[in-house]
């Protein structure tokens, strides 16, 4: 990944470091200062993200009396969140769940988690443990574990839990009538600014540009890269034959794509244009196309096949773009922001900010759309763009229209609990486990 020193003087800095405290839409926490940097190519595994568009990072024409001398202050992180100690009883049905496959899916995490010393003995147990029963998991978690209830900022103990899975689309390597619409691949000129080395506030804010000039302006927003003039051209992955399918697949992160020889390519988030993501639901709502309870997958794709013409422009009302890379075909599942693969029904994805990721989490909600207590310890792999708050999940249902159908429907409430190793303190503690690089 190659890096270069952020290319501005002390006062233009310092006006670059105005416009992202305005515009940047992720948490902070303290971490040593260094030096800024920009990435030109960002291959990070992680799950889709929806920084703010970038403001154009250009400085004034000052006379030197009237340079900066000062930083501006940062407007404060308002807390999202925060982890309360519980008790084992507090937990629903904690004893009916089948802990085997959360065991599973967690020492999978493990090689991860265990590059921190506050988790590298608990996965070794966890590793090592030959527990089949439910019954033995479950003492296993007791023995080595301490529930902390998420708590939300308002104090409330309840949000939302959506879902997700991995679509299957059908394509082709070429390009062709029936296969018309690009899945691209990370653009080069995309820039990557992280102030938070420089600025230790802005950790876990990213900002993404390109130079114009000796600028850099905000990238290409999802109207332009669909323009009858292909801005992108070149870094096409492969051709698909649907224009919705491929708009929910930069919503999911990654997905299968079928191809005419039967070759199947499995493909991962990459990137994402650095502009926030719109609900094309919501819009669809707000100009009368459909109506609240239709607001599904499956409710807005039935609108898009009913309104071919129409599609595109409401899709440009969500100015967020989505790239993506191909990834091994003998992957047990679609690469998380943790960095490994995500198992179905097991994974979910977290706000960070709030929950550590590969932790354990217990989630209780109910089914999609009723009300049939839905009970399950889960693993925290992943993160998304929608995905703010302290209870706040996104269900990985796995791959396929089953899975699709499930994950549409998914609009729950639900509680959390996360499971952390006995003696670690989330206060003091950081428990971020990093992506591979």
């Amino acid at each position: 990944m190659q890096r270069i020193s952020f290319p501005f003087s002390p006062s233009c800095r310092f006006f670059a470091l105005y416009c992202a405290v305005f515009l940047a839409g992720c948490a902070s926490e303290p971490r040593p200062p260094a030096s800024a940097t920009i990435t030109t190519t960002p291959l990070a595994q992680s799950a889709l993200t929806c920084p703010p568009p970038l403001a154009v990072l250009t400085c004034p024409e000052t006379k030197p009396e009237a340079a900066l001398t000062t930083p501006p202050i940062a407007t404060p992180e308002v807390p999202r969140g925060r982890l309360e100690k519980a008790s084992w009883s507090a937990l629903p049905a904690w004893e009916s769940d089948d802990l085997a496959p959360a065991l599973a899916a967690f020492v999978n995490g493990c090689d991860v988690l265990a590059t921190l010393d506050s988790w590298r003995d608990v996965c070794e147990h966890a590793t090592m443990t030959n527990a089949k029963k439910s019954r033995e998991i479950a003492s296993f978690f007791k023995e080595n574990f301490e529930p902390y209830q998420v708590i939300n900022s308002d104090n409330s103990a309840s949000g939302l839990v959506t879902g997700y899975y991995e679509p299957l689309l059908f394509g082709s390597r070429m390009r062709t009538e029936r296969y018309r619409y690009p899945i691209y691949a990370a653009p080069r000129d995309l820039l990557t600014i992280d102030l938070s080395s420089l600025y230790p506030e802005f950790k876990h804010r990213r900002l993404r540009g390109r130079l114009e000039g000796n600028k850099v302006v905000p990238y290409y927003s999802r109207s332009e890269i669909d323009s009858s003039t292909p801005m992108l051209k070149g870094l096409e992955l492969v051709w698909v034959d649907d224009i919705v399918d491929l708009f929910f697949l930069q919503i999911q992160g990654s997905g299968q794509v079928q191809m005419e020889n039967d070759e199947r390519v499995r493909i991962g988030y990459a990137d994402q244009n650095g502009h926030p993501f719109r609900s094309l639901g919501g819009l669809l709502i707000r100009k009368g196309e459909i109506k609240p309870e239709r607001a599904s997958m499956q409710g807005i794709k039935e609108w898009a096949r009913a309104n071919p013409k129409k599609v595109q422009d409401f899709m440009n009302g969500n100015p967020s773009y989505v790239f993506f890379k191909e990834l091994p075909g003998d992957l047990s599942g679609p690469i998380g922001t943790l960095g490994v693969p995500l198992t179905a029904e097991r994974s979910i994805a977290v706000d960070q900010r709030v929950v550590p990721l590969g932790v354990p989490v217990y989630l209780s909600t109910t089914w999609p759309n009723t009300h049939t207590p839905l009970n399950r310890l889960m693993v925290a792999q992943d993160t998304g763009g929608a995905i703010n708050g302290g209870v706040r999940a996104d269900f990985y249902w796995g791959f396929g229209d089953e899975a699709g159908k499930l994950a549409g429907r998914m609009k729950q409430s639900g509680k959390m609990w996360v499971l952390l190793p006995k003696g670690y303190n989330p206060n003091v503690e950081a428990a971020e486990a990093k992506p591979p690089a």
